[in-house]
């Protein structure tokens, strides 16, 4: 396989699409872009404006009227990226918990997903890309070179998802975590495609880098020591 210049990754929530995702990218060198922090930004923003969540229309027009940006780091303060919305850096209040909480009935209207797509697919068009989130192999960008679906099970992504936030010093059991992923994947299931040439990976019991290794051997390169 030929280096791909668009590389579509798809999954649930804490499969490891970010870290999978930036190490690609950091690989060759390409832009790494999460779409799910344009959801997680538009619903930061519609809770502070203290917008109805289940207002679809109202929701969409926050979309259209508010300029996001996703930006490299900014701060090395251990960011993936930097997100403003309307010039202000809201990249870390993205992983609050209220945000936690609500992000998947914002991205699960039809009008909000429509509303931020065409910014995905201008990222995507400009190539040298590596996208993460849960349509794009099948919907965002359908002619990406390489398309990936990451699995784990809901367990697995928990432990992962608990250890992430306890580091972070948000303090909450494993159990918490697993009951909002189950109550997530529910609602994420209606827009969580797996395209028909993607190929499926499980991460249960591998490492970042073990999954990492494993797409770069397929695609006949050699990683970096």
């Amino acid at each position: 396989m030929t280096t791909p210049h668009t590389i579509a990754i798809d999954g649930p929530a804490a499969s490891g699409k970010s870290t999978l995702g930036k190490l690609l990218a950091d690989h060759f060198g390409y832009i790494y872009f999460d779409t799910g922090v344009l959801y997680r930004a538009l619903t930061y923003v519609a809770l502070e404006q203290a917008v109805d969540l289940a207002n679809a229309a109202a929701l969409a027009k926050l979309a259209q009227t508010t300029n996001f940006d996703v930006l490299a780091p900014s701060i090395a303060d251990g960011r993936q990226y930097t997100v403003l919305a309307n010039g202000n850096d809201i990249t870390w209040p993205l992983r609050a918990a209220n945000v936690e909480r609500n992000v998947s009935q914002v991205a699960a209207h039809p009008a909000v997903r429509e509303a931020l797509r065409d910014t995905q697919r201008q990222i995507g068009k400009a190539g040298h890309v590596v996208m993460a989130g849960r349509d794009i192999g099948a919907v965002i960008m359908p002619d990406a070179q390489l398309k990936i679906y990451l699995d784990a099970s809901v367990e697995e992504r928990a432990q992962r998802r608990a250890q992430e936030l306890n580091a972070r010093g948000r303090a909450i059991s494993y159990n918490e975590v697993l009951a909002d992923l189950t109550r997530r994947d529910a609602i994420d299931a209606a827009n969580t495609f797996l395209a028909a040439d993607a190929i499926t990976i499980s991460t249960d019991g591998r490492s970042p880098e073990d999954v990492f290794q494993a797409i770069v051997n397929l695609m006949g390169v050699e990683a970096q020591a």
